[in-house]
């Protein structure tokens, strides 16, 4: 690393800026923001000698011999320099800076790309609300407050994430900054234990970039991660460095847990004040059994926080080009699943049902679950199975009910899987375009 990154109290200290333009008029705008003692000198009228007494100069001129005189003044006097646009010549690099006082974040890509570093300070600065601000301003008191009591570094280190953690940034978010400042204060008063919570988040159906905002910040500050077997290895590494993963995922052949199991495990752990996340694929609240530990947590006290994911009943067929309602083909759909206990009994009458039937986990049945649909609805009905959906790896076949686990089977089309099933196979405009997709005609 040839940069060692640093800020610096400029506060009425004199500093000098080279040149006339654009440039110039920008950088001594920001050494006055810095509070700075800023002296503008036009490029005609800069001498050799002009720049002492200086704590720090910037050459804006853009002109090569007044760069060279004023480099060679600098580096005599060992004064800070940095000549725009030629880092040959600069002693110091100014980064990109997303303010949020007394939060600055500095961006610098070492002079290679500025237009990158612009670009990188643009996301951060939607990313980061203005209540960062205030917050860090807030949690700064807090801090005050426990090192006066002589609270040890580790304990204040888990205040400080249960601040995080709480609704301290959604308050000063909607402007009742009191109401936020008094949480805070009280959590710092409680110390490193008090309560924890958890929250049931939905991974989506695999693809990190669908994955929600809330639930990357609730995977960064998690004490504790429970996930389910299918979750991708670059979404766990979203976690924090800190945080301890458990792997509760229900594999065949395997001696799974049970989901009491996970429920009880999911108590202990907030019981015990830890912010806690349990991750499954999809949206917990589609086939995943959010509901039921929804309503076993909350029976037994404990703070719960619900982040929807992506159904792979939606994002699947999506991904696939295949749209679940479409003007003058489909306007109603249902979503089931092929597994559990009498998930087949209704398949046919939910076909009859709705335009659209999606049906999720049918693999491993997937000749039962076509055959029932058939004599429901007719071997000729097109259908569709999309295997992991959203990842690189996604391969998609289409063909009539009657054959469509045959081709499946002949294009190796594995786990996880979605099935769907009506009129908007057929019409969909993009099938045959799509990578790794097979499409085969004979629909009725």
């Amino acid at each position: 690393m040839r940069y060692y990154p640093v800020f610096l109290d400029l506060v009425d200290q004199p500093c000098v800026v080279l040149g006339d333009g654009k440039f110039a008029n920008e950088k001594g705008a920001s050494l006055r923001e810095a509070g700075a003692a800023v002296r503008v000198i036009p490029s005609r009228e800069y001498r050799p000698g002009d720049l002492a007494g200086a704590r720090l100069v910037v050459d804006a001129s853009e002109d090569p011999d007044i760069n060279r005189l004023s480099w060679a003044e600098a580096e005599a006097a060992g004064i800070l320099i940095n000549v725009v646009d030629r880092p040959a010549q600069c002693r110091f690099i100014a980064p990109a800076i997303v303010r949020r006082d007394p939060l600055l974040i500095a961006i610098s890509t070492s002079g290679e790309s500025p237009y990158l570093a612009s670009a990188l300070r643009a996301r951060i600065e939607r990313w980061l609300g203005r209540e960062w601000g205030p917050f860090v301003a807030v949690v700064g008191n807090v801090r005050r407050q426990l090192r006066a009591r002589g609270m040890p570094i580790p304990e204040q280190t888990r205040v400080y994430r249960r601040i995080i953690n709480s609704d301290v940034r959604n308050l000063l978010r909607r402007g009742r900054a009191d109401d936020a400042a008094h949480l805070a204060v009280a959590i710092g008063q409680a110390g490193p234990t008090g309560p924890g919570r958890v929250a049931l988040v939905g991974a989506g159906p695999g693809d990190l970039d669908l994955l929600t905002f809330k639930a990357r910040e609730l995977l960064a500050d998690a004490d504790y991660v429970l996930h389910d077997a299918l979750i991708a290895p670059e979404t766990l590494a979203l976690c924090g460095p800190d945080a301890r993963l458990e792997d509760v995922g229900k594999r065949a052949g395997h001696d799974n847990p049970s989901q009491q199991a996970i429920t009880s495990r999911l108590i202990e752990l907030a019981r015990a004040g830890h912010a806690v996340v349990r991750l499954k694929g999809g949206d917990p609240f589609v086939f995943g059994r959010g509901g039921e530990e929804l309503a076993d947590l909350v029976s037994e006290g404990i703070e719960v926080v619900v982040v929807p994911g992506i159904t792979a009943a939606l994002a699947a067929p999506a991904a696939a080009g295949i749209p679940v309602t479409l003007r003058g083909v489909a306007s109603s759909l249902a979503i089931t699943t092929a597994q559990g206990d009498g998930s087949l009994d209704r398949l046919g009458e939910l076909a009859l049902a709705a335009d659209t039937l999606v049906v999720l986990m049918p693999r491993s049945n997937l000749a039962e679950v076509a055959a029932t649909l058939a004599r429901a609805v007719g071997g000729s009905r097109a259908a569709a199975v999309i295997s992991n959906a959203t990842l690189p790896n996604q391969q998609s076949v289409t063909g009539p009910l009657e054959r469509i686990a045959r081709i499946a089977d002949q294009a190796a089309i594995g786990t996880p899987a979605t099935l769907v099933v009506g009129d908007v196979v057929a019409a969909a405009p993009t099938l045959a375009v799509l990578p790794n997709s097979t499409v085969d005609g004979g629909f009725g």
